[in-house]
């Protein structure tokens, strides 16, 4: 495994494009109302990217080795939907959550954020499972440090996610991140303590935990990207990008409007 660590000069760079990144965020916030489709909500932040930051958005025909280019500049995954969701007609209605995952390149370097949203009045149940995933998110987080171990990520994710009744999506992960959208390592959201790649300063990577209301196998729909739950229950997710430091942590993708981390985590630990 050839994992690359960032120089100071590069670790600027990914400070830029992660605050870009969260501030796509930012703005399309006051949009996500029910009425709205996932494609107005893509060229939304399209625009944004394009004409106001200068920034370029990644997964706009990104093509991994076995898929299709993808046609749009974010993801929206609604409900049921776990991940690379594709924006398009579907209007968002009252009740709904929906994750949007913005990726932006500046000056050759990316930042990768996502947060979910509710629209209108929701369950009980789907509040729950968004605000469970956001503390797997942090609880993740909150174990990186130089010297600790990508198994001390997942299973503290793993932990926090099944004693609420959840179920950890296993086939997709967190990864390395740079000068190229995806790099090693993969940081998957499961594990054992002290196990796996030790971490160094210098190494930036997301952590992305989905965490499914009921069972964890998922399928990927006709159009080779949108992937759903098995079962159909409601899937969540939270992203950061993040830099390990000697002693802890940086949070890359962070703006005036990010939410802070639950109670007990700081938001960067240095």
């Amino acid at each position: 495994m050839s994992v690359t660590l960032k120089t100071p000069l590069e670790i600027e760079k990914m400070r830029v494009a992660g605050r870009l990144t969260a501030e796509v965020l930012d703005f399309i916030t006051p949009y996500l109302k029910a009425g709205i489709t996932t494609g107005e909500l893509d060229r939304l932040c399209h625009d944004y990217m394009v004409d106001v930051q200068g920034s370029i958005p990644a997964p706009l025909n990104y093509a991994p080795p076995g898929y299709q280019p993808y046609p749009k500049s974010i993801c929206t995954s609604v409900n049921h939907q776990v991940c690379h969701g594709v924006p398009g007609d579907r209007q968002l209605k009252n009740g709904d959550i929906v994750n949007l995952d913005v990726t932006v390149i500046k000056d050759g370097y990316h930042g990768d954020s996502s947060r979910m949203f509710q629209i209108g009045e929701t369950s009980v149940q789907a509040r729950r499972l968004c605000e469970i995933t956001f503390e797997c998110l942090w609880l993740g987080i909150a174990q990186v440090r130089a010297g600790a171990h990508l198994g001390d990520i997942g299973h503290a994710i793993q932990q926090q996610a099944e004693k609420s009744g959840y179920s950890v999506v296993r086939e997709f992960c967190g990864h390395g991140i740079g000068a190229k959208f995806h790099e090693e390592p993969q940081v998957v959201h499961y594990g054992r303590p002290h196990t796996g790649l030790e971490l160094q300063a210098g190494m930036v990577f997301t952590i992305e935990p989905m965490i499914n209301a009921g069972k964890a196998p998922i399928r990927t729909m006709a159009d080779g990207w949108t992937i759903v739950t098995k079962d159909h229950s409601l899937s969540a997710q939270w992203e950061h990008t993040i830099l390990v430091t000697e002693t802890g942590y940086e949070v890359l993708t962070v703006s005036a409007a990010t939410r802070p981390p639950p109670d007990g985590i700081p938001g960067h630990r240095q």
